[in-house]
């Protein structure tokens, strides 16, 4: 006698059911073998075999830490990148600076990290907030003679968006190429019509497409993070700014907003160049013909581009901040939208304030991520604890991505003070060695400081029990805020 239609329903869901099961401890194993902190493997173990309705399809889609394919592309791909690159390195060590053996061999460290070295002869200007960045941002493009390399994580089609686009329509016109790289992610709400808009133009644009190759299609966690622009091989800017009305304080909701960007010209602007040429390298599969030649003597200060991500052989990120750490013996002030350290960096800070550094976080009073800010809260006992100040910006929000260490050591960049920084997102940062540009940083800091409060010990006991759980929950996602 043929089973009852009930009884093939329960024999299917019991099918499913042990299918799930068995899919979530294989998973489970896959986690102990792949992720790349013990806490992360913990965590995704526990998930998957517990709960792995839930946790399966979270974990294939967040659980990765390496980006698959992009070091592969560009090795068997077109080999003119390997050429360009190779060739690069060697000419850099010609304006290349000479560090004596006293106490620089961080500085050798951040060359390894970056595959490049600190190059002299350049010239670098802070840019403070959306004014003084946009406006010397489009006057590089309008003078734009040969090529305009654009790279951002996000592009917003509104007023500012808007005003980029023509820009770049009209270089397009007088015969320049552009080339326009975005975050798909980052830039999810551009409608197709902007981009096509630009293509019918003659401006070249790609999303970086993180998704692309059959391992990456699911893998949601990995983002472009990026934001530069090259201009004919010879001036360059990197920075905490995308492109968005918000970020000249035009979003009511969000209200002033305090960012950071450098413009440099110098043999420095070729190591950007190459950052965006592997960038667009995945995207189109294409080099562009660009100018190689090094440009020197255009300024006094020592240099170092470092781009890191997820397809690194090394954490680069993390590494450059915890050895930046470790050689600091005045101070160390690091300003960041977000606060959600590993346990290494957190351990790095308090071990500088054993030391007698001086450790200042600037964070954001008005946060845009309520889970990550919720999530930083649960780092201010450990933090108070070894006498780390704390600092949240009040006059807007704050977005800059700095660091500053004693009086010769530097960085600007798109690198946040968190996990997705340090091990998911492609960054970039200028490192500058210089104690003229070091004292620039100070100042600007020192106003941010003034518009700021320090928040008080215990600051968190007197929040709300639910505030308080929110902050406990929150610190279980860190890993992939």
């Amino acid at each position: 006698m043929a089973p009852a239609p009930i009884d093939n329903y329960w024999l299917l869901l019991v099918l499913v059911a042990g299918l799930i099961h068995l899919s979530g401890i294989f998973s489970a194993l896959h986690a102990v073998v792949r992720t790349r902190t013990a806490q992360g493997a913990v965590a995704w173990t526990i998930s998957l075999i517990t709960f792995p309705y839930l946790a399966l399809p979270l974990y294939w889609v967040f659980g990765r830490g390496k980006f698959h394919g992009y070091v592969a592309a560009r090795r068997s791909g077109d080999l003119k990148i390997h050429h360009i690159a190779a060739d690069l390195r060697r000419r850099l060590h010609g304006p290349q600076i000479r560090f004596d053996s006293g106490g620089n061999d961080s500085l050798a460290v951040f060359e390894r990290l970056a595959g490049m070295p600190f190059t002299a002869g350049n010239r670098i200007s802070l840019l403070q907030d959306g004014g003084a960045t946009y406006g010397a941002m489009f006057s590089a493009i309008d003078a734009a003679d040969r090529y305009v390399l654009l790279q951002s994580y996000m592009i917003r089609d509104d007023d500012l968006g808007r005003d980029l686009k023509a820009r770049l329509l009209r270089k397009a016109a007088d015969g320049v190429a552009v080339y326009l790289l975005y975050d798909e992610i980052g830039s999810y709400g551009l409608p197709a019509e902007f981009g096509a808009e630009l293509r019918a133009g003659g401006v070249d644009v790609r999303a970086f497409s993180t998704t692309r190759g059959r391992v990456n299609r699911f893998q949601l966690n990995f983002r472009n993070h990026r934001k530069t622009l090259i201009v004919d091989g010879l001036t360059a800017f990197v920075g905490g700014l995308n492109f968005g009305d918000e970020y000249l304080g035009r979003d009511g909701a969000v209200g002033a907003w305090r960012d950071t960007h450098v413009h440099f010209a110098g043999p420095a602007v070729q190591a950007v160049q190459l950052a965006f040429v592997e960038d667009w390298y995945w995207a189109a599969r294409d080099v562009p013909e660009l100018s190689w030649n090094l440009q020197e003597g255009k300024g006094e200060m020592a240099a170092l581009v470092l781009p890191t991500g997820p397809a690194d052989y090394w954490d680069s990120c993390e590494l450059f901040l915890i050895e930046a750490v470790s050689r600091a013996r005045r101070r160390i002030w690091i300003a960041s939208p977000y606060f959600v350290p590993d346990e290494q960096i957190l351990a790095a800070l308090q071990l500088a304030r054993l030391r007698g550094v001086e450790v200042r976080l600037l964070l954001p009073n008005k946060a845009d991520h309520m889970l990550v800010d919720r999530a930083s809260y649960a780092h201010y006992p450990m933090a108070e604890r070894a006498g780390i100040e704390i600092y949240r910006y009040e006059a807007g929000f704050l977005h800059q991505k700095v660091l500053l260490i004693d009086d010769e050591l530097a960085s600007v960049g798109t690198a946040n003070l968190d996990n997705r920084s340090f091990r998911l997102n492609f960054e970039i940062s200028l490192v500058v060695w210089d104690a003229r540009f070091a004292e620039q940083v100070e100042a600007m800091l020192l106003r941010d400081f003034t518009v700021s409060r320090r928040v008080i010990a215990g600051e968190l006991d007197e929040k709300s029990l639910w505030f308080r759980f929110g902050v406990s929950l929150s610190r279980l996602l860190a890993p992939i805020l």
